[in-house]
C-alpha cells in the first residue's frame, strides 16, 4: 500500500491598498474600503494564522458578582449635555461627537474639559488642529480655565499615548480623531486606516485605564460622520452637533448610546461669551408682538422627547413672473408643497398665482408632520389677512385627503404650551387628557381647521351675478372666489369656539372663508 504524502498549497500572492492598507485575495481596479482607483498593489502571500489561547485579563465570573459601581455616569458639569448622555459620561467610555465646521463642537468641549476637570479627575485636551497659544485665547474668551486641566498641541498618535501616561486624566478629550496619525502606518491623517488605528488605540487605552473619552470627528458634506463605518461601531456613544452657523440655537442629538436612550437632545446658545445650555428654549422660536399679525401660527414639536413651542410663518405676495416662487426656511420643501396643495384642493384657498415663503423662527427645523396644520393655517392666514389669536397652537398631520391626524404625544405638547401660557389649541380628534384650564377645539379635518379662524369683519365684498356665474370683481385672493352660492350659503363663517378667545374679535363673511 502506498504511502499518502501531504501536499502543500503554493502561496498566493496577496494585494494591499496603498492607501487605507486594505488586504484582497485578488487585485481589483477599486478598493472596495475607500473606493482609491489604482491604488491596489501585490505585495507578497497571504499569511496563515492561527491564534493560540493565552493568559487572561480577568477571571470571568457570574454577572450577579460583577460591581456595577464602575460604571456609574459622573456628571460633566454641563446639564444639557448630561441629558443627552443619559445622566452623565461613563469612565471608560468612549463619545464621538460630530459636526459641521464652525459649529461650535471646540467652544462646546472646551468648556465641559474646564467644568469635569478636578483634583480627582484630571483632563487632557488635545488638539491636532490648532496651536496651544490659540486654545488658551478661547479658554479666556469663555472662562474656561482650571488648574487641573492640561492643554497639548500633537499630531501624532505616539505622542497622544505618552501624555496619557504623563498626566494619567480621568477626562480624555481629542480635538480631532481625523488630524492624528500614527507613524506604524502609511497614509495621511484622516485616511480609513489611521483613523481606525487611532480610534482603536484610544478606546484600548480608555478601557485599560477607566479614562472617558471624548473624540471630535469631522463630517462629508452629506452630514454624514468621515473615515470608516467601523468608527461608529467601535465607539460607545456617537451625538450629532446640529445647527444653523447664522443662528444661535445649537442642538445635540444621540444617534447611539449604549448607557441610556438616544430620544433625548441638548439645547445650547452660542454667542460672543461661548456657548451655554438653555433649560427652557423655547423663547428662541417666538416673536414678542403687542398684537398678532397675519400669517403666524404657533405649534408644539418633539425634540426627542422634548416638546418646544415654535412659530411658523407664512406670506404670500402676487407674482410677478409666470411660475410663481415656492420658497422655505426651516421646512421641508416637500412637504410645504404638499400642504399647499392640500389647502388649496381641500380648503379652497387659491394659491395658484400667488409667491409664497414659509419659515421657521430662531433657526429651528421643523421635520416632523406635527407642524402640518400650523403651517396650513399660517398659510391660510396670510392668504385672509386675518391674524390668528395670540394664545393659540395649532397640533395635528395634514393627508393628503385633507383629514387632520392625530400625532404622537399631543398631551405633552399640550402640557408644554399650557406652561407657556397658552390656552387654546386646534388639535386632531381625541387628544386624550387635557391639562386643566385649557381649551382644545378638535378638528378633524383642513376645512374644519379653517373654518375655526376667528377674525375682523371687513368690508363685504360684492356679490357674483347668480345668473352668469361671474367671480366677483378685485378681493385679495381668497377661498371662496368663484365658489358656487349654495356652497358659501352652507358653509359656517366660523366653528364653536369658546368666549375667552372670541374676546374682541368678529367672525368673517361666510364667503370669506372656506
Amino acid at each position: 500500500m502506498a504511502a499518502r504524502t501531504k501536499t502543500t498549497a503554493k502561496p498566493r500572492p496577496a494585494y494591499r491598498c496603498t492607501e487605507c492598507g486594505n488586504q484582497l485575495p485578488k487585485w481589483v481596479g477599486r478598493c472596495p474600503e475607500c473606493n482609491a482607483w489604482g491604488t491596489v498593489e501585490e505585495y507578497g502571500a497571504v499569511p496563515i494564522r492561527m491564534t493560540a489561547a493565552g493568559p487572561v485579563s480577568a477571571p470571568a465570573k457570574p454577572i450577579g458578582q460583577v460591581d456595577g459601581q464602575v460604571a456609574t455616569a459622573r456628571t460633566t458639569g454641563v446639564p444639557e449635555l448630561d441629558r443627552v448622555l443619559g445622566g452623565g459620561i461613563v469612565p471608560g467610555a468612549v463619545v464621538l461627537l460630530a459636526g459641521e465646521p464652525g459649529v461650535g463642537k471646540s467652544t462646546l468641549l472646551l468648556d465641559v474639559a474646564a467644568k469635569a476637570a478636578s483634583a480627582q479627575h484630571r483632563t487632557l485636551y488635545v488638539t491636532g488642529e490648532e496651536s496651544a497659544g490659540q486654545v488658551r485665547l478661547r479658554a479666556d474668551r469663555i472662562n474656561a480655565l482650571s488648574d487641573h486641566l492640561y492643554l497639548a498641541a500633537e499630531s501624532d498618535l505616539g505622542a497622544v499615548l505618552g501624555h496619557i501616561e504623563a498626566v494619567n486624566p480621568g477626562l480624555l478629550i481629542l480635538d480631532s480623531v481625523q488630524t492624528i496619525a500614527s507613524a506604524e502606518l502609511d497614509g495621511a491623517p484622516g485616511g480609513p486606516a489611521q483613523v481606525r488605528e487611532v480610534a482603536g488605540s484610544l478606546i484600548r487605552a480608555s478601557k485599560e485605564r477607566g479614562m472617558a473619552t471624548l473624540l471630535v470627528g469631522h463630517v462629508t458634506k452629506d452630514g454624514q460622520i468621515a473615515g470608516p463605518r467601523l468608527l461608529e461601531h467601535l465607539v460607545d456613544v456617537v451625538l450629532s452637533f446640529e445647527g444653523d452657523r447664522h443662528a444661535r440655537l445649537r442642538i445635540i442629538r444621540g444617534v447611539k448610546n449604549r448607557y441610556g436612550a438616544t430620544d433625548e437632545v441638548g439645547c445650547f446658545e452660542l454667542h460672543d461669551e461661548g456657548i451655554e445650555g438653555l433649560v427652557d428654549p423655547s423663547g428662541l422660536f417666538l416673536t414678542r408682538r403687542d398684537k398678532p399679525v397675519p400669517g403666524t401660527c404657533l405649534t408644539v414639536t418633539l425634540e426627542g422627547r422634548r416638546p418646544l413651542v415654535a412659530e411658523v410663518q407664512a406670506l404670500m405676495v402676487d407674482s410677478q413672473i409666470p411660475s410663481p416662487r415656492r420658497t422655505t426656511s426651516g421646512l421641508e420643501s416637500p412637504r410645504i408643497a404638499m400642504i399647499l396643495a392640500v389647502v388649496e384642493r381641500h380648503g379652497g384657498v387659491k394659491l395658484g398665482k400667488q409667491d409664497i415663503y414659509t419659515a421657521t423662527v430662531g433657526g429651528v427645523k421643523l421635520t416632523e408632520p406635527s407642524a402640518d396644520l400650523a403651517i396650513a393655517l399660517a398659510v391660510a392666514s396670510s392668504s385672509s389677512d386675518t391674524p390668528l389669536p395670540s394664545n393659540l397652537v395649532a397640533i395635528g398631520e395634514v393627508g393628503l385627503a385633507g383629514e387632520v391626524r392625530r400625532v404622537t404625544g399631543v398631551q405633552r405638547r399640550l402640557a408644554e404650551a399650557h406652561r407657556l401660557g397658552f390656552t387654546h389649541a386646534l388639535v386632531p380628534p381625541d387628544p386624550g387628557k387635557v391639562p386643566p384650564g385649557m381649551k382644545v377645539v378638535e378638528v378633524a379635518d383642513i376645512g374644519e381647521a379653517l373654518r375655526a379662524i376667528p377674525g375682523r369683519r371687513r368690508a363685504a365684498r360684492p356679490k357674483a351675478d347668480a345668473g352668469h356665474g361671474v367671480a366677483p370683481p378685485g378681493g385679495n385672493g381668497t377661498a371662496g372666489q368663484g365658489r358656487s352660492a349654495a356652497r358659501s350659503a352652507t358653509a359656517p363663517a366660523v366653528a364653536a369656539y369658546p368666549d375667552e378667545l372670541m374676546a374682541g374679535w368678529e367672525p368673517v363673511d361666510s364667503d370669506e372663508l372656506v
